[in-house]
């Protein structure tokens, strides 16, 4: 499938309907250059220490091969030490894992849409903290009474409109029971509501990455990017959010089957920046 002259883009497959729509890469698989995976495993001592030096040469020469791109991505991107062994890295992986898993748990405990599936396009809570009130957004946060009108971006850019159930849930607030709460219980609480202003900008970010890409026809890869960009976003309190983030994380969603490996190679990139 991955013969030499094979466009390395080809591993993204493109929606058909969008084909003409998507610029032709010149970079391709070149035989001898681009590090393959007998080179990559090659490059390992029996302990698992990487070569670094030979492997960065075969890289800038002709690129990753695509089957092996997100695994070497978390070499390139400081995730392990090229000097670690084998046994060392998956111990890092599962504590790295139960991390995630344990901060993902903490958002869904302020919004239970975190790690439900779906994923949030509408600010559900004003500034204050207050519920919204707005009809549509109380049809979206309660979507087995009905659906609702929502957006959907087409391969050009452009938006239609179509009528489905909402994928959206009620972020709720506490901010009337914080008003005679202790001052530092006052401040996590703003914090959380900041938190929770940023998720509708997540989503809306979200269901316009990389369109064009056969990936994320699924739901299920859509929401995978936004719990990673609301999690980083709670964790990463200087930052947070801003507008981009979802087209740099998008990688580390298709390339790595685990969000919560993914999870960390975004949260590398973003030290790097």
């Amino acid at each position: 499938m991955w013969s030499v002259g094979t466009p390395t883009d080809s591993f993204y497959e493109v929606r058909a309907e969008c084909t003409d729509d998507v610029p032709k890469t010149r970079f391709k698989i070149k035989g001898g250059k681009t590090l393959s995976e007998r080179r990559w495993h090659a490059a390992f001592s029996p302990e698992g220490h990487l070569d670094i030096s030979k492997t960065l040469s075969r890289i800038y020469r002709g690129g990753i091969h695509p089957s092996i791109r997100g695994e070497v991505w978390e070499f390139l991107l400081g995730c392990y030490d090229p000097e670690s062994t084998f046994e060392e890295r998956e111990e890092i992986r599962q504590r790295r894992r139960v991390k995630y898993a344990m901060w993902k748990e903490e958002c869904r405990q302020m919004d239970p849409v975190v790690g439900s599936g779906r994923i949030i396009t509408a600010p559900l809570i004003t500034e204050d903290g207050e519920p919204i009130q707005d009809p549509l957004v109380l049809l979206e946060a309660n979507p087995d009474k009905g659906s609702a009108s929502t957006t959907e971006e087409n391969c050009d850019g452009s938006v239609s409109n179509e009528s489905h159930d909402t994928t959206l849930d009620s972020a709720s607030s506490n901010a009337s029971e914080s008003v005679n709460k202790p001052k530092g219980e006052v401040i996590r609480e703003k914090k959380i509501i900041q938190w929770k202003l940023t998720l509708h900008q997540i989503g809306l970010d979200v269901v316009r990455t990389d369109r064009t890409l056969v990936f994320y026809e699924k739901q299920e890869n859509l929401s995978k990017l936004w719990d990673i960009l609301a999690v980083y976003a709670w964790l990463d309190k200087d930052v947070g959010y801003c507008q981009g983030m979802s087209d740099l994380c998008s990688p580390m969603i298709i390339l790595l089957e685990n969000e919560a490996d993914a999870f960390w190679c975004f949260e590398r990139l973003m030290r790097k920046l």
